[in-house]
């Protein structure tokens, strides 16, 4: 399959699975009264549960309301980001967490207007350890200062810490689950693990719930 169909948000803004993006993101916004939620972080219990498709969709929704938008590939095990968007990544996150370059030199602009993405740059030994660094603290200070959203793509909760050291920096977090195969302990989990965070959970995204004419939709729920 080709990586692109993913942004289905793009191929099919019509769609009705592209609607309930935009119903995401509308409630993602009535859920930043008293705080602007601009720094979200993106992610599931396991693996496969389709939180980078969400992700990145995600943010081409937020693009098309004319919002300048940043989807970072926080992934730094797995990273799919440049694969979706078919770039190179021999630079990305992590170069500029080191500070071998700087995060204007890194973005990279989409066909998607004021859609902007930062490919998870050369996989690290130590992924948890740049996450949890000051470095991670000044990007998304800066990162926030220069784009209206800046969108986390990270490792499933469950599998690694990182997804929790990230998620007590952020303004908010989505769970991803996935009908019919994401365990209903390991959702309880990875919600207690982003509580124990301290992070604001926004929402649930149900994926993959299979209607009666056999399309598939995400479906946005408050936790």
């Amino acid at each position: 399959m080709d990586p692109s169909r993913k942004l289905i948000t793009t191929l099919d803004p019509k769609s009705p699975i592209s609607e309930q993006y935009r119903t995401i993101r509308t409630n993602i916004q009535y859920s930043s009264i008293d705080k602007e939620l601009k720094a979200i972080m993106v992610t599931s219990s396991g693996p496969g549960e389709g939180k980078s498709t969400t992700a990145a969709n995600l943010a081409v929704a937020f693009s098309q309301l004319g919002k300048k938008v940043l989807l970072v590939d926080a992934d730094l095990r797995k990273p799919t980001v440049h694969r979706t968007f078919s770039v190179n990544n021999l630079f990305g996150f992590t170069t500029v967490l080191t500070k071998q370059a700087t995060l204007g030199s890194t973005v990279l602009e989409t066909e998607e207007k004021d859609l902007y993405i930062l490919t998870s740059g050369p996989v690290p030994p130590n992924p948890a350890e740049l996450l949890s660094s000051k470095s991670m603290e000044q990007f998304i200070e800066e990162a926030k200062e220069q784009f209206d959203y800046v969108i986390f793509d990270t490792p499933p909760l469950l599998a690694v810490s990182d997804a929790q050291i990230l998620a007590n920096k952020v303004d908010s977090s989505i769970l991803v689950v996935y009908s019919g195969k994401t365990e209903i302990d390991q959702a309880k989990k990875a919600k207690e693990l982003l509580s124990n965070a301290q992070s604001k959970l926004v929402g649930v995204v149900l994926n993959h719930k299979e209607v009666k004419d056999n399309d598939y939709y995400y479906y946005y729920s408050s936790k």
